[in-house]
């Protein structure tokens, strides 16, 4: 199944890419760098931000040069609806609506990152923020028409690897330079576009970043750790209970160079990438705290290299607006290092992913598109600590949404089916047998807007969603030494399955902008992973198990300007969330976030821009079994940025401030929380140059 899948892929990028190329009308001019305007978002449908049915948010500009970290989870953090796993500084998932691993897709200009990181949250994404342009998130049912594994949302990062349009200059240069001092990080990125003419589009990048372990706020291990240990008979084990600062073993190295070349037409446009990313990172130790036993600090070293395509027909007439092509393979691998050097345990996969989408021509009040998707990997963990045999995921999605536009009402349904096959090998050493599922998922939604004012829409998504459990919940079977814990899947899972309803409001005019969500979905044969209270191999057991489950929370954010004051205008921002996730006959699901809200006053002019911010996040009570509660925090940041030549200058220069009274902050949805906290006061410089 896995060579019939690669080569469709690779038949349709054929089919797609003949005509594309035929395509030999006079490229475009302007520059290909400029932002989208922020009511656009780039999905399989572009659309106006207030026509989605679901929570919506986009970084881009100086708004993603302030927040941008090496990880992705980091990047996204303060964005509404999103924590971040913070399994170190590094690997940092983004966690969406509380849900993380495989129910939130993590992409590239669509398609997936060919990488390990929902497999374990201490596998970073293989997707670099520092050379992004632009971060979508889609919260809700929009984000099906990327897979049933997008239940909780989209996270998809586009670039300018494969250029889209021929630059107005004949070289176009970007770069941007980064230093912060809670982890002594220095960082660099820069793109160079040429126009060599006939149409063709060149594109270098690079990034490098490194950093020294992170120097936290307050205690390292969380206050029922430290009574722990300070009431050990060891002194060494007492010591543990004093430990402050530096989190050791959390130093990182990363690097990235890729380029790209583009036919550029007025009808469409077709390009390829090439890229390697390596990166080398520390995991935080987990402190033991029973006499004798030692601390593990592994280290991670990563590497991969990753092909991409996409092309895309803009016909003049016709049925379709917009025929587009995505295709990629990435071959990744890490290794997981013990502190000895040894090669503990080897992880590898191979993946390829193609979409094709049809974008139909309005007809009247009708719009809609459709298209399909295929995907493969093969994963294989080697070594003494590998917790899964070696498998194969084989899966074929077709999806379609169509859009009805009678004015004040605006109406969407949406569906998606996916056949999903999995297999995994026998392998003595975790005692486990052959075994092959295939599993049938439809998806669909079905919902509309209405019209309560010139700027203000009320939308109400109603849809069904069904996902096939990955491999690592059905064959996990062993000790896994990234996340000090002992993984136990279930082969006998089902297919999961929920109905949910969301209503929006949403409005905006050029003095403000408001987005509030509800939302609800009601799952039967939920998985989740979870701590037993046992411990295998010295390791504390987590298992995957299911249930039925409840989930339904809020989120909110509003902009206003309070004031013009000479040239600039006086801002105010708030945005607030809250998830409650409760597990039949058990209780409250693990890792949930708790309630969380933000204020911000900003005073901006063409010039610069002032802004400052306070963040506090309740204490998180509501905890699963084995949980710990984790208290309350607030953190107050603080940045600037100058732009000698205004919003189009070729500089910008920006200082941040960030966790400006040395806090101690833990996230409740890490799971290395009671001995990992967030960054302590983070002084950052840095600036941009683009010609």
């Amino acid at each position: 199944m896995t060579h019939t899948l690669r080569l469709a892929l690779l038949g349709s990028i054929a089919a797609i890419a003949a005509p594309a190329a035929a395509q030999t009308t006079t490229g475009t001019d302007g520059d290909h760098h400029a932002d989208q305007p922020e009511t656009i978002v780039v999905t399989a449908l572009s659309r106006n931000r207030e026509d989605f049915l679901g929570g919506v948010s986009v970084l881009s500009g100086a708004d993603l040069d302030a927040a941008r970290r090496t990880s992705i989870g980091e990047t996204l953090a303060q964005l509404p609806g999103v924590s971040a796993t913070s399994f170190g500084p590094t690997a940092s998932r983004p966690v969406l609506r509380g849900f993380q691993g495989d129910r939130i897709r993590v992409l590239t200009d669509g398609i997936g990152s060919f990488d390990a990181s929902s497999s374990s949250v201490d596998h970073a994404v293989a997707i670099n923020p520092l050379l992004a342009e632009r971060i979508e998130v889609l919260r809700g049912p929009a984000a099906l028409l990327y897979g049933s594994a997008a239940i909780g949302g989209v996270v998809n990062v586009l670039g300018t690897r494969i250029p889209r349009s021929v630059p107005a200059e004949t070289v176009h240069v970007e770069a941007n330079a980064d230093y912060g001092s809670a982890a002594e990080e220095r960082r660099a990125a820069g793109i160079v576009d040429v126009a060599i003419g006939g149409n063709f589009v060149v594109h270098l990048d690079g990034s490098y970043a490194k950093t020294d372990d992170l120097r936290t706020g307050g205690y390292l291990l969380s206050r029922p750790l430290r009574a722990a240990a300070a009431a050990s008979p060891d002194a060494e084990v007492q010591e543990l209970a004093t430990l402050r600062g530096r989190l050791p073993n959390t130093a990182s190295e990363q690097s990235e160079f890729g380029g790209g070349v583009a036919y550029v037409a007025e009808g469409g446009n077709i390009g390829v990438s090439f890229s390697r990313l390596d990166n080398n990172y520390g995991v935080p130790i987990r402190f033991p705290l029973e006499p004798g036993e030692e601390a593990e600090a592994p280290t991670l070293d990563v590497r991969q290299d990753r092909v991409d395509l996409r092309a895309e027909i803009t016909p003049a007439t016709g049925a379709f607006d917009a025929i587009r092509l995505r295709a990629g393979y990435g071959d990744y691998r890490h290794f997981e290092i013990e502190d000895t050097g040894e090669i503990a345990t080897t992880f590898l996969n191979d993946g390829a992913e193609a979409r094709l989408e049809f974008v139909q021509r309005r007809q009247g009040a009708w719009s809609g598109a459709f298209g399909a998707q295929l995907m493969t990997r093969d994963f294989t963990v080697i070594g003494e600590e590998a917790f899964l045999p070696p498998t194969s995921t084989a899966q074929v999605g077709l999806f379609a949404v169509q859009n009805l536009d009678l004015g004040a009402v605006r109406l969407e349904v949406g569906g998606r089916y996916e056949n999903t096959t999995t297999e995994s090998q026998a392998s003595e050493a975790l005692g486990t047998e052959r075994d092959r599922r295939t599993f049938d998922a439809f998806s669909g939604s079905i919902g509309g807007s209405v019209g309560l004012a010139d700027t203000v829409r009320l939308g109400l998504n109603l849809s069904h969603t069904e996902r096939a459990p990955t491999v690592e919940e059905l064959y996990a079977a062993g000790p896994h030494l990234a996340t000090q814990a002992f993984e136990v899947g279930n082969a006998d899972f089902a297919k999961e399955r929920s109905n949910g309803a969301e209503l929006v409001l949403r409005g905006g005019g050029d003095a403000f902008r408001f987005e509030v969500s509800g939302y609800y979905n009601d799952f039967s044969n939920f998985i989740f992973q979870a701590p037993t209270g046992e411990e295998e191999d010295g390791l504390p057991v987590y298992a995957y198990q299911s249930a039925g489950a409840e989930q339904w929370g809020l989120e909110g954010e509003v902009s206003a300007r309070l004031a013009r004051i000479g040239e600039g205008e006086v801002r105010v921002e708030a945005l607030a969330d809250y998830v409650r996730v409760t597990l039949d006959d058990v209780g409250p699901a693990p890792f949930i976030p708790p309630l969380r809200a933000l204020g911000a006053i900003e005073y901006r002019t063409n010039s610069f821009d002032l802004r400052g911010e306070v963040e506090h996040v309740t204490e998180q009570e509501r905890i699963a079994q084995f949980e710990t509660e984790t208290p309350a925090y607030t953190l107050v940041n603080a940045r600037a940025e100058w732009r000698p030549g205004g919003p189009e200058g070729a500089f910008a220069i920006r200082v941040a401030a960030n966790n400006i009274f040395d806090v101690e902050a833990r996230r409740h949805a890490s799971f290395l929380k009671d001995y990992a906290p967030l960054a302590g006061r983070d002084i950052r410089v840095g600036g941009s140059i683009r010609f």
